[in-house]
């Protein structure tokens, strides 16, 4: 811990160092030159400092007025030692940030006094810094515990949905990336992003509340079944949208918005165009993308150039066009991730899992 000293008399240097021993647990260090003063003070802070008003290169005023300039300098207190008892310099040093005076020639009882009580104050300070940034260390560690029981019920939940959907979990890691991706060509934030890829596996989990007979049919469905095919949409915002947290309120939505189509055709509420939410336009292009070039019981894989083809048949009408353009803007990304989240790299990961 340490006083800072300035004062262009060495023998006021050598009075004031010797009045500093009586706090012993303080270190002086001192200055004759003020600029001198200043670079040192760029690279450490001190717990006190005392300046002399009347210096010739730099006065007191000035020095604390640039002293305080410096980051984590604006509460460190400033003792003025000054012979002048004109009224507007002190106001002009108040002003400047001088926390308080002491008048030549010093009383050394009352600087030791007034030197220990601005150390003190500075103390409960640095202690208060100290609780604030526990408290925030403290703060984001409940908030990590919180995001790492929020992914560890997606990963449940998904895992519940992929016993009963004939999708693989390749199709749910394939289609968050892709969603990801055009989430970061439309300029997203970097959190907005990494919501969306935590948030869009959730998006078919109501198709746990769909009959077998319905979801395991392995030819084309009837319209009364399609009906109840369509309920997963629904089902799945009112599992998701009970818990309280940000993320499953967002997979909430997702789930709920992205079977609906930009010219309002869609499902479960026909909304179009910009009422669709962004997340939900975002992942009706990766979702439709990644279940045609992928493999089912009840159908073979499109090729790209076909999937691709519908895509954009599809823009402006099925799709949101701002998001098949993002998509398209970077397919090598696109396609990427599509080998790197193949289906029985991701199948071998869950029989080691479990």
């Amino acid at each position: 811990m340490r006083i800072l000293l300035i004062d262009n008399t060495e023998l006021n240097i050598t009075l004031l160092k010797h009045l500093i021993k009586k706090i012993p647990e303080y270190e002086p260090i001192a200055f004759t030159n003020p600029l001198k003063a200043l670079i040192w003070c760029r690279d450490n802070e001190p717990d006190l400092v005392v300046v002399n008003y009347g210096m010739p290169e730099m006065d007191g005023i000035q020095f604390t007025q640039q002293f305080r300039g410096f980051v984590n300098n604006a509460e460190i207190p400033v003792l003025m030692v000054t012979a002048n008892s004109d009224t507007s310099i002190r106001q002009k040093a108040l002003a400047s940030g001088v926390t308080d005076f002491l008048n030549k020639p010093l009383d050394n009882i009352e600087f030791i006094t007034r030197a220990r009580n601005m150390l003190a104050l500075r103390q409960s300070q640095k202690a208060l810094i100290d609780r604030a940034a526990w408290l925030d260390d403290e703060v984001r560690k409940a908030t990590a515990k919180i995001k790492d029981q929020e992914r560890e019920t997606i990963f449940c939940l998904a895992k519940a949905a992929e016993y009963r959907d004939p999708e693989t979990g390749a199709h749910i890691q394939r289609m968050a990336h892709y969603s990801k991706h055009i989430a970061h060509v439309l300029g997203l934030s970097l959190q907005k992003q990494e919501l969306l890829l935590e948030a869009a596996p959730m998006h078919d989990i109501g198709k746990v509340g769909i009959p077998d007979a319905i979801l395991l049919k392995p030819g084309r469905l009837t319209p009364e079944e399609f009906v109840i095919m369509k309920q997963h949409a629904t089902i799945g915002y009112e599992l998701l949208n009970a818990n309280s947290t940000h993320l499953l309120k967002i997979a909430a939505e997702i789930a709920l918005t992205h079977h609906e189509k930009f010219d309002g055709s869609g499902y479960p509420n026909g909304l179009s165009g910009e009422n669709i939410p962004l997340f939900g336009r975002i992942v009706a292009v990766a979702d439709v993308f990644d279940a045609l070039t992928s493999e089912r019981p009840y159908k073979k894989a499109w090729s790209i150039e076909d999937a691709c083809k519908l895509l954009r048949e599809g823009s402006g009408q099925h799709f949101d066009p701002i998001c098949v353009d993002a998509f398209f803007s970077d397919f090598d990304e696109i396609m990427n991730i599509k080998n790197t989240f193949l289906d029985e790299a991701i199948e071998a990961e869950n029989h080691a899992l479990f």
